[in-house]
């Protein structure tokens, strides 16, 4: 099993979502979020004055998936996130050692 985090643009979730619908997902966790990655936050006017947003705001999707379904659904949130601009998100992909279904206790690929 892999844990395969996004963290993308907010603007981007339903296209995300519905990309994921199309390939098929056991299922999805969305959590808002703020940070900065390299560029250190942006630069925005208003009212003609300039002023740094040092956090911005960005959507982390998690998803437990079966080994074998992890490029197909990295491949559907890269197409669907994509906007070619600095800040279009991450992916990161992580070994998750077992899962556990509380109500039925089922163990591994099955508790997905």
């Amino acid at each position: 099993m892999k844990k395969i985090e996004a963290i993308i643009r907010p603007a981007k979730v339903d296209a995300v979502c519905e990309s994921l619908d199309k390939v098929g997902h056991p299922g999805m966790m969305i959590t808002e979020m703020e940070g900065h990655g390299a560029q250190k936050g942006m630069k925005k006017m208003l009212r003609g004055k300039e002023y740094t947003v040092e956090f911005i705001t960005k959507t982390k999707i998690d998803i437990i998936a079966k080994d074998e379904d992890v490029d197909k659904l990295v491949k559907a949130i890269r197409e669907a996130a994509y906007t070619g601009e600095v800040g279009d998100g991450k992916i990161f992909i992580s070994t998750v050692d077992d899962a556990i279904r509380i109500r039925t206790a089922e163990k591994g690929n099955s508790a997905v």
